[in-house]
């Protein structure tokens, strides 16, 4: 709890006696009390209000279906152009219209090979 750790604790809780003393200690253990259950109460009524509004139980969700760490990109877009979206048909099924393709398809592009010791071109005004 905020980087303290059993030792630093006892060390401030010493410290704390001393600095609010035996007349008064008893009254700040019953205001740090109140306090306790004063959240509690509030983070109760925070679970309530969430099961009304939203109609689940916090402890009912499956948080780990939410972590973001299980959804990997490469897995997906692999799994996206694997999946095959072709459903078997059936003998009796009438046979369906077959699709053409009437794009336009894209001209081949033209690769230019240099010769032996000729430099590539450049452009200054392209940096």
């Amino acid at each position: 709890m905020f980087g303290i750790n059993g030792p630093e604790f006892l060390i401030l809780l010493i410290i704390g006696v001393i600095v609010i003393g035996p007349s008064r200690l008893p009254e700040y253990t019953r205001k740090l009390a109140n306090l306790v259950k004063e959240l509690r109460r509030m983070a109760s009524g925070a679970r309530e209000q969430i099961k009304e509004e939203v109609g689940i139980d916090i402890d009912e969700v499956d948080w780990k279906k939410y972590d973001p760490r299980q959804y990997d990109p490469r897995r997906i877009i692999k799994e996206a152009l694997l999946d095959d979206d072709t459903k078997p048909v059936s003998e009796g099924a009438p046979v369906a219209a077959v699709a053409v393709d009437i794009a336009p398809k894209a001209p081949e592009r033209v690769v230019e090979r240099l010769s032996a010791g000729e430099k590539a071109p450049f452009d200054s005004e392209a940096t």
